[in-house]
């Protein structure tokens, strides 16, 4: 008679806990949609305000209402998955969004400002993806990332000593050199 009343005890519980996990990926695929639905209406609030500009600021009002919409979304994912691989998943969309944003802002610029506001963007990605990556595993990999950092970061200060001429560039280009040990 107890192991009859323990069974169906054991089977009770194991019915009530997958009714609750149930009810729990019901929430939260109700809350991954309401996220949804609330990212594409805020990018058409916002989307909207940018007609009333026009050139760059226009575009670069664009941009970032999608960037938004995306780093939105991309939350909102991992947040529902809620798995790491989610998380860097939403990590590296985030990063694609402000790069974006900030590409298109480069694009106002003109001649060697335009070029090194472009590599910063470029250095900034390239260490926000690294980062995203990163943050999922450890050691060898961690030392490659921080290398490419530095060779980000190298190639936009190098590009900031083209707008010099002769010594004062060669004195750039050295102490550029020297900084990130090349």
């Amino acid at each position: 008679m107890n192991k009859i009343l323990t069974t169906i005890t054991v089977a009770l519980f194991a019915i009530n806990s997958s009714i609750v996990a149930y009810a729990k990926n019901d929430e939260a695929r109700a809350n991954y949609k309401t996220a949804k639905e609330s990212a594409a209406a805020t990018y058409k609030a916002a989307r909207a305000r940018c007609e009333a500009l026009t050139g760059n600021p226009k575009d670069v009002c664009i941009v970032e209402a999608k960037a938004e919409e995306k780093r939105s979304k991309a939350n909102a994912e991992a947040q529902f998955e809620n798995t790491p691989r989610a998380r860097m998943k939403a990590r590296i969309a985030i990063a694609d969004a402000d790069y974006a944003v900030a590409k298109e802002k480069c694009k106002a610029q003109s001649g060697n400002a335009k070029d090194v506001c472009m590599k910063k963007a470029k250095a900034a990605h390239t260490k926000a993806i690294v980062d995203a990556r990163s943050s999922k595993e450890i050691g060898e990999i961690k030392s490659k990332a921080d290398e490419e950092k530095r060779d980000a970061d190298y190639k936009a200060a190098l590009e900031q000593c083209r707008s010099l001429t002769g010594a004062a560039q060669d004195a750039c280009v050295s102490s550029t050199k020297s900084k990130f040990g090349k």
